[in-house]
């Protein structure tokens, strides 16, 4: 039988570098033993002295580990797919468990992704603003991809008029901290996570405490005292800030890195207080912050990834009801107040007189 075989990036130098090679077999254990034939050196990698499979070696037939099925006497047939996963350690010298590799089995197939990308999850670092309408798709995301540590900043608690679009809380949790809901929620989903719940709202007084703690930041504030002030704490951190807004039936996304622009350089000053209703004053679609949540997402898995193209110096558009995605390029401002050549905001400011308007997150 001819079945298609995973090979990991460990394995790969043996393969030559191929991700993907074909081989034959009546079972698991034969479909082994004809790669170690082809490839010199690969029986050494998956067997002991005694020929059998070693322990920090996981193998999978169609995404199923074979202890669960008949072990090494598993039987394949044409067209299955075979993976063979390794434990990989961290830098703190922690080994990806079975759980875990069951857990991540469609990352550590995709080339972009395998053993070391998923290892640049586990040990990445995400903060999320809001546990809102798009902050739960964000967290939700970012847990079931397996970001190790991920924080959650809001102060509010769930009221029943936040379950049309806030899809990480219930109808149980009316009256919770968000940020509890949110975390309870995530640790079901995965329990390999460490979820770390900022209950204070945040100000300038407390931004830089927590953000420089963060590889990434993902905005999803509800107001522009938050927007800006996230914004800035994040350039003086040196932070990725992935940036996302929505409004009745549009929304936006950018990613900003420091020293390449700002949301000062899109936005130089927040509108006049009242200019611009809130989504609790004029509504939003319920089903909205989904998608522009799970770009934002996207955006900060991808950073961690540290594949494909960001949207920077990239605005993302999003019109719902056209259905219509447009990108306009944006640019560094020189003259930008924070990041530009001569900065003048060197240091976190009073945001709600800057604004004109309180804190309230979403």
């Amino acid at each position: 039988m001819s079945v298609k075989v995973y090979i990991p990036t460990p394995f790969r130098k043996i393969t030559g570098n191929r991700t993907f090679v074909d081989a034959d077999g009546l079972d698991v254990n034969g479909v082994l033993r004809d790669l170690d034939q082809r490839f010199p050196g690969f029986g050494e990698m998956v067997f002991d002295g005694e020929q059998e499979l070693l322990e920090h070696v996981n193998v999978y037939v169609n995404n199923h580990e074979i202890t669960s099925l008949q072990g090494a006497e598993t039987r394949v047939t044409d067209g299955d797919e075979l993976a063979v996963i390794p434990a990989i350690a961290g830098g703190a010298g922690n080994a990806m468990t079975p759980e875990m590799v069951e857990r991540y089995s469609r990352h550590l197939i995709m080339d972009q992704v395998g053993p070391l990308g998923q290892r640049k999850l586990i040990d990445g670092k995400v903060l999320a603003v809001g546990a809102g309408g798009l902050g739960s798709p964000v967290l939700v995301y970012l847990a079931a991809a397996g970001v190790g540590t991920i924080g959650v900043a809001d102060f509010d608690v769930v009221d029943r008029s936040n379950l049309q679009r806030q899809i990480i809380h219930g109808t149980s949790d009316i009256g919770r901290l968000k940020v509890d809901s949110a975390r309870d929620r995530i640790l079901d989903m995965n329990p390999n996570i460490d979820v770390i719940t900022h209950t204070s709202p945040l100000t300038s007084d407390n931004a830089m405490e927590i953000i420089p703690e963060y590889d990434v930041i993902i905005n999803g504030a509800d107001n522009f005292a938050t927007r800006y002030l996230v914004n800035d704490a994040a350039f003086l951190a040196e932070k990725i800030l992935v940036d996302g807004s929505i409004f009745l039936f549009e929304g936006q996304v950018t990613t900003f890195f420091p020293g390449q622009g700002c949301y000062r350089c899109l936005y130089p000053s927040p509108p006049p207080p009242g200019m611009v209703p809130s989504c609790s004053e004029a509504g939003v679609l319920g089903v909205l912050p989904g998608t522009v949540g799970a770009i934002q997402a996207t955006e900060a898995i991808k950073v961690l990834l540290e594949q494909g193209e960001p949207l920077k110096n990239r605005l993302l558009l999003y019109d719902a009801l056209a259905m219509d995605f447009r990108t306009v390029k944006i640019r560094r401002d020189p003259g930008c107040p924070l990041c530009g050549d001569a900065p003048t905001v060197t240091e976190l400011i009073d945001y709600e007189e800057f604004c004109g308007s309180p804190f309230h997150e979403n």
